[in-house]
């Protein structure tokens, strides 16, 4: 997939990998705080959703990173955008436990 030169193989990548990553981090955080081996109080609401939503949104530096050393620019797009979209979502959900 990741010779694929192609705007929606970007965003199938941009935007697959970082939901994913979160509902694995998710489910992680939620498996030690289950077991006692983590607290399942954060540091402010929303703390660990927030930071496994950074995370998970940071992971497309990845797949970007490579479409760039094999000089997909239509892909990049397509992932640039799908983080984008990622990004907006993000501020407009978590904003309020930030602003």
């Amino acid at each position: 997939m990741f010779n694929k030169n192609s705007i929606p193989a970007g965003l199938a990548i941009g935007l697959a990998l970082p939901l994913a990553t979160f509902f694995l981090l998710y489910f992680v955080f939620q498996q030690l705080g289950a077991s006692g081996l983590a607290s399942s109080e954060g540091f402010s609401p929303m703390f660990r959703e927030r930071t496994a939503g950074i995370i998970a949104i940071c992971l497309n530096l990845i797949p970007l990173n490579r479409f760039m050393k094999n000089r997909a620019t239509n892909a990049m797009r397509g992932i640039v955008v799908a983080t984008v979209l990622l990004v907006i979502a993000w501020v407009v959900y978590f904003g309020r436990y930030i602003f």
